[in-house]
């Protein structure tokens, strides 16, 4: 490994955030123990605008996997996988480095420096000498830097490949580099700053606004969403030349002998490395944005569980959605205002694009109903959930979508008989509706024992248990059961050609808002989604929703297998996507 390309704490783990405590330190010893608040001002200062930077990468990530605003803009149409999700895990690195770099020339100043009295708020001839100083030297020096690491396969295959090898450019690509890259980084950030403090110039505002700016301008360049339109280029063909766009920094992770310069095209322009594409891309993706796109042919209609599992969207937190739900800290404190946002979404919305991948070619997306569990359970919105499941399925049909695949609650036999209250009304449906609960009593009866000889079954009856029983009965399997309602079973046991026996008639009400696809490992999905994509893959043109047909669950079994899907374990396919078959 070369020198200073590995960080010092790369092993640590969170135990990483450990050294923002001597920071935190300072502040509480002073303010308790000092009478000069000086030094503990500018600690805590160092450590609002590293929450804030951090925050700025955050809420570029959030924009650019907002699907549903940027589907249309996305410069590269491919997805962000695990592999390069971890590989960008510490893209914070660069912000802790800055921590410390900035910790070292607080406690390195003499005291007269440190005096909060001598710097002032604002100070309008700090932010011009920052500017110039910018233009002068921090993007020529970058420019110059990073062109020479480009052509230099050494210095390149040992620091800077590492940037590069995130293959869709996100705001968390910005920052995810090697120790002396961010080193060299932290110098060109610096600059502008500590030159005008030497010069006398500096304010509280412009360490803020610069420093912030810098890191928004970053992720602005790796953000894959054509952000820009063309016509303001055009009306203002200068700014080309003072400002880059995603798109023409993206032309530089796809052809890495163009496109240099940190902020300001003039320096590629006065170093003839400009890509000739460089603005004709960003009027291309505007364009085409207003035509029609490839559209999916299977989608798995989903909705949210509770309030704390909804910060679990991928379009939050990407690292933490990337990992199986568990309850953290910090999800509490952001509950009041994921509360108030699902209370907007349940007077104003619809189903809305979540995620995607493809399988085998075939596009596939996740649209997600706006409502949360304890919705389904309200009499009163019963109706409105189900014209927004209606809503979906029709958009589907429009789109030209093979199959939609209801997901949990979305296909309850309370609220619309398991879909069949959709097929009904809408019977020149061009859609297959899938509840893909066949695959799902398949899995489990494929977990029983081919010798077993009698069998306890627990839990709701109305469609999977009704479906084992009388399975398993017709295999000579004597089956005991544990039910809701004592007429469900009768009605069960007149279906079942074998014996049949209740064991118990009274059980807790079963709770269905425990939705386990949170929890899931990576790449393993639930058996019903699954089983949708299995209808999907097959060609069937028949819908699957109401009561599950026990003739077909041998069918679909063996068509799920085929496909190369088996409980227990994953399977990748060629476009390395991850899919598996849950175990019930």
């Amino acid at each position: 490994m070369a020198t200073l390309s590995a960080w010092p704490w790369g092993n640590y783990g969170n135990l990483k955030y450990l050294l923002y405590a001597p920071l935190a330190a300072q502040v509480v010893y002073s303010l308790a123990y000092e009478e000069d608040y000086s030094r503990a001002f500018w600690c805590l200062n160092v450590l609002i605008i590293c929450g804030l930077k951090g925050l700025v990468h955050v809420l570029w990530s959030t924009y650019n996997n907002m699907l549903f605003l940027t589907r249309t803009l996305r410069i590269n149409p491919k997805g962000v996988d695990f592999k390069q999700i971890d590989h960008e895990w510490d893209w914070d690195n660069y912000i802790l480095l800055q921590a410390i770099l900035a910790s070292m020339i607080c406690y390195m100043s003499t005291p007269s420096m440190l005096i909060i009295s001598t710097i002032p708020l604002w100070n309008m001839k700090g932010l011009i000498v920052s500017l110039v100083l910018h233009v002068t030297f921090s993007e020529p020096l970058y420019y110059f830097l990073h062109r020479y690491v480009h052509r230099n396969n050494y210095l390149f295959t040992r620091y800077h490949s590492f940037h590069h090898s995130s293959p869709v450019p996100n705001p968390m690509t910005a920052n995810n580099a090697t120790l002396l890259e961010s080193l060299i980084l932290c110098v060109v950030a610096g600059v502008p700053l500590i030159g005008s403090f030497l010069l006398g110039v500096g304010s509280i505002s412009l360490i803020y606004g610069y420093a912030i700016t810098f890191d928004f301008l970053r992720c602005l360049g790796h953000c894959n969403v054509a952000i820009f339109s063309h016509k303001v280029f055009e009306t203002l063909p200068i700014l080309r030349y003072l400002i880059y766009t995603p798109t023409y920094h993206s032309l530089h992770h796809q052809n890495m002998e163009t496109n240099f310069c940190l902020f300001m095209p003039i320096f590629d322009v006065l170093g003839s490395t400009l890509n000739p594409n460089s603005w004709e891309l960003q009027r291309k993706i505007r364009i085409a944005a207003g035509e029609p796109k490839r559209e999916p042919e299977f989608v798995f209609l989903a909705h949210g569980v509770d309030v704390m599992s909804a910060m679990h969207a991928p379009f939050l937190f990407r690292s933490f959605a990337s990992m199986p739900y568990t309850t953290r800290f910090f999800l509490l404190l952001m509950w009041p205002g994921t509360f108030m946002v699902m209370l907007v979404a349940w007077l104003w919305s619809k189903a809305f694009l979540c995620s995607f991948y493809t399988l085998r070619n075939h596009l596939c997306q996740t649209w997600l109903v706006p409502r949360l569990g304890f919705h389904y359970f309200l009499p009163f919105a019963k109706q409105g959930i189900n014209n927004l499941i209606e809503d979906a399925i029709l958009r589907a049909d429009k789109l030209g979508v093979k199959v939609i695949s209801l997901a949990a609650l979305n296909k309850n036999e309370a609220l619309n008989g398991g879909g069949t209250l959709f097929v009904n009304k809408h019977p020149d449906l061009r859609v297959r509706v899938v509840h893909g609960n066949t695959l799902t009593a398949a899995v489990i009866l494929n977990e029983i024992p081919k010798d077993v000889k009698e069998v306890f079954l627990t839990g709701a009856t109305s469609k999977l248990g009704r479906a084992i029983a009388l399975y398993l009965c017709r295999r000579g399997v004597r089956v005991l059961m544990l039910t809701l309602s004592t007429e469900r079973f009768q009605k069960i046991q007149k279906e079942a050609p074998a014996e049949f026996q209740n064991y118990l008639v009274q059980v807790t009400k079963y709770n269905a808002a425990q939705h386990c696809k949170y929890t899931m490992e990576r790449g393993v999905v639930h058996a019903c989604h699954a089983g949708g994509l299995v209808h999907m893959l097959e060609g069937w043109e028949h819908h699957e929703v109401g009561a599950i047909d026990v003739d077909r669950i041998d069918i679909v079994w063996e068509a799920a297998m085929r496909n190369g899907l088996s409980s227990n374990q994953n399977f990748k396919n060629k476009n390395q996507t991850l899919i598996g078959v849950l175990k019930c």
